[in-house]
């Protein structure tokens, strides 16, 4: 049977239709060939995951993720993907969006819950969820430490312009005389280093007679605090208690006037008596330096006594 160029045009055109058909789809992730269900999940973020990016199940493929678009006027993305009909699981499972290392992107993975009676069917949308892959746990550990770092950069850069301002050339003229002077002061103490060697090294049999008697004293004081260990501080303490209470006895019994002392120190009578009689004694010396004749009188050859004159120097 031959076919006309006309009819061989169109089977080849037909041909290349479904073909182009056929090969769209299966870029999309969809094989017109097998019976696949189609599922969906929403995500807020689907961290880089791409249609005909790789659905699994506990690590083996299942389905390709078919398309990604918006879900609503909030910006949530709903990802459209199918899974083979040879597995079953609940439509209370999870489809989770992982990995995405360095060279890999993300992929779909369904943690499946097996429930009788809650099997998932096509067009069901699932729960979605996002686990954070290497990229964005090397993102979150970095982005402290880059905080760290910027801060750190901060101030070592507010540092260097104080150091900046404080190194002025007036600054590093006086900095300069410092170091110059301490350079002198160094010469200086070397200078009296080196001086007062020589004075240790004239001087060395006169400190080491320092350092013995030095010891003989630390000897001596050690015996000597041996020697005052053994008193018997109680028994002193003891006796000077019962010294301080004849004292206190003693100046008790002055108070009332007890005892001789404690009259001439209470009796007014005895005080003016003693200044009366102090007082006629004085007068009593006077007159005898005055007119000793009166009180001595020694004559060998009877001669009469001289009447007596009164001082004119005498006391009140």
């Amino acid at each position: 049977m031959k076919f006309t160029r006309e009819v061989r045009t169109g089977i080849l055109a037909i041909s290349a239709i479904v073909l182009l058909i056929f090969g769209y789809s299966f870029l999309k992730g969809k094989n017109l060939l097998e019976n696949d269900r189609t599922f969906y999940a929403v995500y807020d973020n689907v961290e880089g995951l791409i249609p005909s990016s790789a659905v699994t199940i506990n690590g083996l493929v299942i389905g390709k993720v078919v398309s990604i678009g918006f879900a609503d006027t909030k910006g949530n993305l709903v990802v459209e993907f199918n899974v083979s009909n040879k597995f079953s699981f609940s439509k209370n499972s999870l489809a989770k969006v992982y990995g995405g290392g360095l060279i890999g992107g993300k992929s779909l993975a369904i943690e499946p819950l097996y429930e009788q009676g809650f099997d998932a069917k096509d067009g069901d949308t699932l729960k979605g969820k996002v686990e954070a892959g290497l990229l964005e746990l090397v993102n979150e550990k970095l982005t402290p430490l880059q905080e760290k770092l910027e801060s750190a950069i901060t101030d070592a850069d507010t540092l260097l312009t104080s150091v900046n301002g404080v190194l002025s050339p007036n600054n590093r003229n006086g900095l300069d005389n410092i170091i110059r002077d301490l350079g002198v002061t160094v010469r200086g103490f070397k200078g009296a280093s080196l001086s007062l060697n020589n004075i240790l090294a004239g001087n060395e049999e006169k400190l080491g007679r320092t350092l013995e008697n030095l010891d003989k004293m630390s000897s001596n004081l050690s015996t000597f605090s041996d020697s005052l260990s053994k008193v018997n501080v109680g028994k002193l303490i003891s006796e000077l208690d019962g010294v301080l209470a004849n004292f206190d006895r003693i100046s008790e019994g002055l108070e009332v006037g007890n005892g001789t002392a404690g009259k001439l120190l209470n009796d007014d009578k005895l005080y003016y008596n003693l200044e009366r009689t102090t007082k006629e004694l004085e007068l009593l010396l006077q007159d005898l330096r005055l007119n000793p004749t009166r009180y001595v009188n020694v004559s060998f050859f009877g001669k009469k006594n001289k009447p007596y004159k009164k001082p004119t120097d005498t006391i009140n």
